[in-house]
């Protein structure tokens, strides 16, 4: 903890703002977010098709609208979309705590997803521009602290409010949202948009996007970097699923004490990965051994030779150390990933870089989620841990090649006429 209240001193006041901000975001969010489906499916009794159409919907608009959202922060200013967002979350929040039709559920999942697409990049743009090409690293290795701390807390914040009801939990979310955008409005300083002159607005965003697409060591990287979220989305989707397998009707405590052993674990980890990886490894090499790392965490979660209560406590101490391995790899990668994007945008549109990478990672982990249930459905129980362990080992062997390619070094962005 001291090391961290030094690191976060050791910032500009924007930069500590941001990571103050982030935590607030992911608290409010994941205060209510893990319990939506739930309140959908038992508390307002939709049909399974219609829940999960407002939870596709909310992931769609904002996968969907990142690269809008990057586009908007780089042509009007970072603040401004970040204030946005958090206003529409706390009108999405609070409509959520009102309603309960099929369509204003959907509206308000839709506008809760674009609110992420407006803050997100503008977020991650803005502490790249404040902590500087020296400092980014470290900056976003503290930003991932409080990225996870939120969480962490944030379903724990919002279990105890579901005493009360969903609605509770929906009100103090958008609460946390409407003074965060109060609190932001009154004290982050603005950041100025890039001069674009009398350019007309389409013409000027279709030249960035022409930009984006014709940077061929940008796209290389995204691509090589799909995995790594497909690995970490498993938290989600695979372990719950072997949660099941082994305890049936408890999986929703072993899922959340998953989720727990996750976060611990980055919180704890970061800051010192963070440090030895700078000392030494090139930003690269550390994203490489973090994929590598995240691929070997699906290893114990391979089918073994136990049975009975030694095969239950084996199961256990898998499902914790695999969350554990891929939250280590993800905190090892995560800051040197960050940094790259901003490398590789030749620090121009850096939001839109971020947004183009995020819909990139987001197609990444939908079409990634029907491969690995297609994987369980075939009943051959060693392989979607052994699949997925690949996909680690083989984004880490396509980083590797690009760096030694001298794909990934700093160079000229070419930008079309």
């Amino acid at each position: 903890m001291r090391e961290l209240r030094a690191q976060v001193a050791s910032f500009d006041r924007p930069a500590r703002l941001l990571m103050a901000n982030q935590f607030a975001i992911n608290l409010g969010f994941y205060m209510l977010m893990p319990y939506l489906s739930d309140h959908l499916a038992h508390g307002l009794g939709l049909a399974a098709w219609a829940v999960g159409l407002v939870l596709g919907v909310r992931n769609l608009s904002q996968q969907g609208m990142f690269l809008i959202g990057g586009t908007l922060a780089d042509r009007y200013g970072y603040k401004p979309m970040i204030l946005a967002g958090c206003v529409m979350r706390t009108v999405a929040f609070g409509v959520l705590a009102a309603v309960d039709s099929l369509p204003a559920l959907i509206g308000a999942s839709a506008l809760t997803g674009l609110a992420g697409a407006l803050f997100n990049p503008a977020v991650r743009a803005y502490l790249a521009a404040d902590a500087g090409e020296e400092r980014r690293v470290e900056a976003f290795a503290v930003f991932n602290v409080f990225y996870q701390a939120g969480v962490l807390v944030g379903p724990l914040a919002g279990l105890a409010l579901l005493a009360w009801d969903f609605g509770a939990v929906c009100s103090v979310a958008a609460l946390v949202f409407g003074a965060l955008a109060v609190f932001q409005a009154r004290a982050l300083p603005p950041y100025p948009p890039a001069d674009r002159g009398a350019e007309p607005a389409w013409r000027a965003v279709a030249h960035d996007w022409r930009t984006v697409v014709a940077n061929r060591p940008f796209l290389l990287f995204a691509a090589a970097m799909t995995g790594s979220y497909v690995l970490a989305f498993q938290v989600y989707l695979a372990l719950p699923l072997k949660a099941r397998e082994l305890f049936g009707e408890q999986t929703g405590l072993v899922t959340g004490a998953v989720f727990a052993a996750s976060s611990l674990a980055a919180l704890s980890g970061q800051l010192k990965l963070t440090a030895w990886a700078k000392r030494a490894l090139a930003g690269p090499q550390a994203i490489a051994y973090g994929l590598m790392v995240m691929g070997a965490a699906f290893a114990p979660l391979l089918p073994g030779p136990y049975a009975g209560p030694l095969g239950l406590m084996a199961g256990i101490l898998g499902l914790v150390l695999c969350a554990a391995l891929l939250a280590w790899g993800g905190a090892l990668l995560y800051p040197f990933e960050m940094d790259t994007v901003v490398r590789l945008s030749g620090d121009r549109l850096v939001a839109t870089y971020y947004g183009a990478y995020n819909t990139a990672s987001g197609i990444a982990i939908s079409l990634g989620n029907l491969a690995v249930g297609a994987l369980f459905d075939t009943g051959i129980p060693w392989l979607p841990w052994a699949a997925l362990a690949a996909t680690g080992f083989t984004c880490a062997g396509l980083v590797r090649r690009l760096h030694h390619a001298g794909h990934l070094a700093p160079k000229p962005v070419p930008v079309p006429g």
